[in-house]
């Protein structure tokens, strides 16, 4: 597992990388999961939620290790709109306090959402861009 793992965040990393080239861009851990399966051929049984906080762990890793803004924050859950909880990782890897709620996690990930943008050359409007919320907050 711990090398598909490894398989699947460097399909992951490059994905991501290709997202952020888009103003406003977000792809569901859903999504996230079919493409990067479907591009290394690599299937499981083990459901969705046990698999893909070590993928991405990885990928926040990885960008962390690059200086790269956080590319996981630009995947978000299918109902809410909003990261996971497991977007802490990130915090983590910063050497941040976590947060209070999901509100201000949300609010991290929509400024690290625009500066993966920012970085990987999406087309911005004049103003350079706001950090976006889910529409449910």
């Amino acid at each position: 597992m711990a090398e598909a793992l490894e398989i699947l965040a460097g399909e992951a990393y490059p994905l991501l990388v290709g997202l952020a080239g888009a103003y406003q861009a977000v792809i569901t851990y859903k999504e996230l999961a079919e493409k990067i399966r479907a591009s290394t051929g690599i299937c499981t049984n083990i459901i969705l939620p046990n698999w893909i906080g070590g993928v991405l762990d990885k990928v926040a890793y990885e960008a962390h290790r690059r200086g790269d803004p956080q590319l996981t924050a630009l995947v978000i859950r299918t109902d809410s709109r909003m990261v996971g909880k497991g977007y802490e990782r990130v915090l983590e890897l910063a050497g941040e306090p976590p947060v209070g709620n999901a509100q201000d996690l949300e609010r991290h990930a929509a400024r690290a959402r625009l500066e993966c943008y920012r970085r990987f050359g999406a087309p911005l409007p004049p103003d350079g861009g706001t950090p976006e919320l889910s529409p449910k907050h």
